[in-house]
């Protein structure tokens, strides 16, 4: 399954399948393949970009948000999720979870914001959206974690790493860095402090 799912930089992902999901996309090329679904945990304009979104929607594709995101995204099938809403289209099961800060103010608990639980092909892969490391990740099952490194407004490589070493996936996967803050040192060190394995993608083109 880890073939199926590119990173393209920053939060934003593809996995690839019988439908295509984006989940965040953020600078997104002209051309790029179109969604079927299409995720965004919350508003910023770096998780939830237009622009970007209308260069791979189309006629059937499916917007999932919270509720700030559905909002606003009024021309296609939008569909609010809460955490612990779980929604499925077609194959793909989709359940929300929380995510959000701790002890900064740049992601609010109160905001209600997103990240999700994508099972494709009985392969759960959790995309913890910007948040630190929250009570709620105790009970996440995931085969695969995607997991916010950059500090500031996240956790910290350390934390994540923290967050890795409780989810005990099979394969967790560093983002959130290399765009806006965070480096490839950052990746790096949570691959040497996660106790499970560790895959540091390399950026593709959207």
């Amino acid at each position: 399954m880890i073939e199926n799912i590119h990173w393209l930089g920053h939060a934003s992902f593809k996995i690839t399948g019988e439908k295509i999901i984006y989940i965040d996309p953020y600078k997104i090329n002209d051309g790029a393949q179109k969604a079927d679904i299409i995720l965004i945990t919350h508003d910023h304009y770096d998780h939830f970009s237009a622009p970007d979104m209308g260069k791979i929607l189309q006629v059937n594709t499916v917007v999932i948000g919270p509720g700030d995101v559905v909002r606003k995204n009024t021309t296609h099938d939008a569909r609010k999720m809460d955490a612990d809403d779980t929604l499925k289209v077609g194959d793909i099961i989709i359940q929300a979870v929380p995510a959000y800060n701790i002890a900064k103010n740049f992601h609010p608990k109160g905001h209600s914001w997103n990240g999700y639980v994508i099972t494709v092909g009985g392969v759960r892969i959790y995309h913890a959206g910007d948040t630190d490391f929250i009570p709620e990740m105790k009970v996440i099952k995931a085969d695969i974690a995607l997991l916010p490194i950059g500090g500031t407004y996240t956790m910290t490589a350390r934390e994540a790493a923290q967050a890795a070493n409780t989810l005990k996936p099979k394969i967790a996967i560093p983002m959130h860095y290399d765009t806006i803050i965070g480096t490839q040192s950052d990746a790096k060190r949570f691959k040497e402090l996660c106790e499970c394995e560790v895959v540091i993608l390399k950026k593709e083109e959207g």
